[in-house]
């Protein structure tokens, strides 16, 4: 086993950005001896230090895997092009921060894909790594590259990059990966013991047949041991919380402890594929919340923490467990996060629980100005939950809310784009009223994506032409009112996403090919190149319009169909047409809806902490 020479690295690191990204040595970091070790896994974020330490998915499988004696784990994140250019010019390769082994070292190399724009970062880092990017290049003394994360829902653009693909929840799964590459690690028989475990998805043992007019015609495996569909792991019950997460030397995005009280959404927003890919809902109980929050605050330190979901306050305890952490921490008072709060889930109570606190700005994602379009969509919520709640906020010494929109839904009109401009002057108003002058309304926009695996899977994305009008009312309407701030996704990255995310194979080429050219870290603005990407379609001859702009009959064959969420094909083809019709479909803990999860999984309903004794 070799490491990286560390006086090669001790002379490049005073050369670059924030070079606390690359040393490791964090509090709470895990450095085994790699003697006795049966399967080392690196972990690896395809963006910088920051964002990928703030997620929780990766950190879960830190602690999981460094939990046995015979397994360990290692981290590493992208490369700022500083870093990079300093590694390249002196030949050091990519490296685990926790004892500095080339990747290439490492017996599974395992990504965490949660954006598309992420892809091109993927594939430098395999090169970084000297580890060649094609699977069908990589023999038995490679490390297995695998990924997982909510982009492997559709993997088919990056197929031939990757070994294999885990779909859904990694808790349970990853230990069963790694016992299977310890038991048939360089035998020719490896691939197709991994396609035997329930949600392992290997592409190389499948075959894509296309049409004369570019649609599939279908995906077959090519070997009994492959499935025909492979279905998603799901957790009956969520895992232990991780307490000791990692405290990095450096501020990172979310630079606090997190806590998840509860995984999935039980809403099913049309839009949202995290609604539909997480199902079932599964909460924690109040006391293993209470005992977590505790030990994570003695392990590291933070007078921050997050109360994770999709939507915190559906929680059916928030207001028990708000009310516990503030009385048990008053002095110094805990600064408690509730992300991703729904409006008309947000009482006066629950805001009064926070008086004398610490006030972070909150969060609610109205999505929309009009109900109709809401309706469509399936969110839940009037004009008149959002102002109430704003007035609630307000008046209990909140000067600071972020709301989240979204433009180019379908059905949606310019009209509907005005109405967002006149729920923020309402908002504002309320905000003046209370607050003066302090008053501060964040306000971002992103541009709807059809996902897979959502009753608008099969709908188009919005013309440029008539994306950028309706930027435009926004930018008119909304940077004329003092204290308000725009935020807004550009046409092309929103383009890219959109082609990646309904993608086929026939896309890797193009992602191979942008990366060959210079691209990396595209989520970020200042790297990512429209240009160099509608040249690597142009020169595949492809276009991305043909995966993003077109609408979808239901017969057409989806490059995704052989991965199922669990929610059924006739389900969300229902969703879409209830959408077109305005009709809302009820909340999952209201009544079961049948959507096909319940009858794949092994979870019956919902686990609710509700009647449980914590």
């Amino acid at each position: 086993m070799t490491v990286v020479d560390e006086r090669a690295l001790d002379r490049i690191l005073p050369r670059v950005r924030k070079p606390a990204r690359y040393t490791g040595g964090e509090w709470n970091s895990v450095a085994k001896d790699w003697g006795g070790i049966s399967v080392k896994t690196a972990l690896a974020y395809p963006d910088i230090y920051e964002v990928g330490m703030s997620n929780l998915g990766l950190a879960i499988l830190y602690d999981v895997l460094n939990s046995q004696p015979d397994l360990l784990a290692e981290r590493v994140y992208a490369p700022w092009p500083d870093m990079e250019a300093q590694m390249r010019s002196v030949g050091i390769p990519l490296f685990s921060l926790e004892t500095r082994h080339p990747l290439r070292e490492f017996d599974i190399l395992g990504f965490s894909l949660e954006y598309e724009l992420n892809y091109a970062t993927a594939l430098n880092m395999l090169d970084l790594a000297d580890i060649p990017l094609h699977a069908t290049e990589r023999g038995p003394e490679w490390p297995l590259v695998i990924a997982g994360g909510s982009c492997t829902y559709n993997p088919e653009p990056l197929a031939p990059f990757f070994d294999a693909f885990v779909i859904g929840e990694g808790e349970e799964v990853i230990l069963e990966l790694a016992r299977t590459v310890a038991r048939w690690k360089g035998e020719e028989e490896l691939l197709r013991r991994l396609a035997t475990i329930p949600g392992v998805y290997v592409p190389s043992l499948y075959q894509v047949r296309y049409r004369a007019d570019s649609t599939i015609a279908g995906v077959q495996p090519r070997i009994s041991e492959a499935p025909k569909t492979v279905h998603k792991r799901v957790l009956p019950r969520l895992g232990p919380i991780p307490t000791h997460p990692i405290v990095p030397f450096l501020q990172t995005i979310h630079d606090r402890g997190m806590v998840e009280i509860q995984r999935g959404c039980t809403q099913g927003c049309r839009f949202c594929q995290a609604g539909y890919i997480y199902r079932p809902v599964r909460e924690r109980p109040l006391k293993e919340i209470l005992a977590a929050v505790e030990e994570l605050l003695v392990n590291t330190g933070y007078e921050e923490v997050a109360l994770l979901s999709l939507s915190s306050t559906d929680y059916s305890r928030i207001e028990e467990l708000v009310q516990a952490l503030v009385e048990r921490y008053q002095d110094p008072p805990l600064s408690i996060s509730l992300p991703s709060l729904r409006a008309d889930a947000f009482s006066v109570e629950l805001a009064e629980l926070f008086q004398g606190r610490r006030r972070t700005s909150l969060t609610f994602a109205p999505e929309t100005g009009t109900q109709r379009l809401r309706d469509v969509i399936n969110k839940k919520i009037t004009d008149e939950d959002i102002l109430t709640t704003a007035e609630a906020a307000f008046s209990r010494g909140w000067h600071r809310l972020k709301l989240y929109f979204m433009i180019g839904l379908p059905t949606e009109t310019r009209e509907d784009v005005a109405a967002i401009v006149e729920l923020v002057r309402k908002v504002r108003g309320i905000g003046r009223r209370h607050q003066g002058r302090r008053t501060e309304i964040s306000v971002s926009v992103a541009t709807f994506v059809p996902k897979s695996h959502t009753p608008f899977q099969w709908w188009p994305l919005v013309s440029r032409e008539e994306l950028e009008a309706r930027q435009d009312i926004l930018r008119r309407g909304l940077l004329r009112q003092p204290g308000v701030s725009l935020s807004w996704h550009e046409p092309e990255t929103t383009l890219l996403e959109a082609a990646l995310s309904r993608g086929d194979r026939r896309l890797a080429p193009v992602v191979e090919r942008a990366w060959r050219t210079g691209a990396r870290l595209d989520a970020w603005d200042e790297h990512f190149d429209a240009d160099r990407w509608q040249r690597a379609f142009q020169a595949e001859g492809l276009n991305p319009d043909f995966y993003a702009r077109r609408e979808r009959p239901l017969e057409e064959v989806l490059p995704w169909e052989h991965i199922s969420s669990g929610v059924n094909k006739e389900f969300l083809w229902a969703e879409s047409r209830r959408a077109m019709e305005g009709k809302l479909t009820p909340d999952c803990r209201e009544r079961c809806l049948d959507c096909g999860v319940n009858r794949v999984l092994p979870v019956k309903r919902p686990v609710l902490a509700r009647g449980e004794n914590g």
